[in-house]
C-alpha cells in the first residue's frame, strides 16, 4: 500500500492547547491512552467518517467499526493511504 505524503502540522504548543480538547491533547500530544470505556465516540452508531482531531484527516469510515469489547472504538481498517502504523 502507498501512503499518500504525510501532512506536517506545524503548531505552537499553545495553539495544540486551545484547539483540543484536554484528553485529545494528551492523547495526540503527549500518547496518552485515554480509560476503556471513557470515549464518547464508543456508542456512536451513526454512518459516517471519522476524522483526526489534530488535522481533519479522515481515518475510519464507521462501517468498518466493530464492538471489540475492550473498551475503545476498534475499526477493521482504515482509510487507504490516511493511516500510518
Amino acid at each position: 500500500k502507498m501512503l499518500r505524503k504525510l501532512l506536517k502540522v506545524n503548531k505552537t504548543d499553545a495553539e495544540w492547547r486551545a484547539e483540543l480538547t484536554e484528553m485529545e491533547y494528551y492523547v495526540l500530544r503527549k500518547e496518552a491512552t485515554e480509560n476503556a470505556f471513557s470515549s464518547d465516540l464508543l456508542d456512536i452508531k451513526e454512518k459516517g467518517t471519522y476524522v483526526c482531531a489534530g488535522c481533519g484527516t479522515p481515518v475510519f469510515k464507521s462501517e468498518h467499526k466493530f464492538d471489540s469489547g475492550t473498551g475503545w472504538p476498534s475499526f477493521d481498517r482504515e482509510i487507504e493511504g490516511n493511516v500510518a502504523f
